[in-house]
């Protein structure tokens, strides 16, 4: 088995890219995996020195097959460093793993991305393979789940080729089709509200309209009943991802389980998951909540 090419995307968090790196080293497959890092310039004065402490520190890693680093000379931002560099690697090697600078891995995560790579390569429904699972009890070893997602993924040529970088595109294809409800875990989680809010600027989001591009061609993500990612970036740290790190932690994975499943989508999963962001959204309600009151009473 020849691995899929990493891609890292860093930026200017020092700590957090050598614990991504350290915990990627340990992995079984490090050794026999080309990575490629994609380091984005400073937005602004404030961001050179840590910028230049990455940059310092990613020359300096070994432990790969083969080591390549993509400086950028003027600040990209995320989404569309990611679009970029996803194109380009996978276009070049039809298969990709995608990291970004926060997101600690157990020594398993590349020998279940590359094992379930190699097991659903040929089938057309499957859009992505995912490392990342909330810590919600009872799930199958693993299973289907419609759309796509971005806590340490991977994916191959043919299914990234889906990937609308149009969020006005697929917001009208979503109301044409009248699937605001099913995107959106039956209310549970704003997948469409972030999408509006992504062509108006608000943010910047690449993983939305990714989500939405495979779901929109009723393409599955492979999910794990137990997580071989954890964000460690929910420290407001990020620029993207403020807090809250609590809610998502779950304790990594110690083994690497991976038997082929029938391709559909897993509805019993995915209502544990509606459930899982219903607990968050009204955990988030209560903070917000306690926050203005806390306001209110300085």
């Amino acid at each position: 088995m020849k691995p899929a090419p990493i891609v890292l995307f860093v930026y200017n968090r020092p700590y957090h890219t050598r614990q991504t790196v350290e915990a990627l080293r340990k992995n079984e497959l490090a050794s026999e995996s080309e990575l490629f890092i994609y380091s984005d310039a400073p937005k602004n004065s404030e961001a050179k020195q840590a910028v230049k402490e990455v940059r310092e520190y990613i020359r300096t890693i070994d432990g790969f097959k083969k080591v390549t680093i993509i400086e950028r000379e003027k600040n990209w931002g995320l989404a569309a460093n990611i679009i970029d560099g996803v194109t380009k690697i996978v276009n070049e090697y039809g298969k990709i793993i995608v990291l970004e600078d926060d997101l600690v891995t157990s020594p398993y995560f590349l020998k279940f991305m590359n094992e379930a790579l190699i097991m659903y390569e040929n089938d057309s429904r499957v859009a992505s393979i995912h490392g990342y699972i909330y810590p919600i009890e009872g799930l199958p070893l693993t299973f289907f789940i419609k759309g796509a997602d971005c806590w340490g993924w991977a994916t191959w040529k043919r299914a990234w080729e889906h990937f609308e970088k149009d969020g006005q595109k697929l917001l009208d294809e979503v109301n044409k089709r009248n699937l605001q409800k099913e995107i959106d875990f039956n209310g549970m989680m704003p997948y469409v509200k972030m999408l509006q809010d992504q062509i108006v600027g608000k943010n910047n989001s690449w993983a939305v309209r990714w989500h939405i591009s495979a779901f929109l061609k009723d393409m599955l993500t492979l999910y794990p009943s137990q997580t071989y990612v954890q964000n460690i970036g929910l420290d407001n740290s990020g620029t993207h991802c403020k807090g809250g790190g609590d809610i998502y932690t779950a304790e990594l994975c110690t083994r690497m389980t991976l038997n082929k499943i029938e391709i559909k989508e897993d509805l019993y999963s995915k209502e544990k998951m509606a459930l899982f962001f219903k607990s968050v959204n009204k955990n988030t309600y209560y903070e917000k909540i306690k926050s203005l009151i806390q306001k209110v009473l300085r």
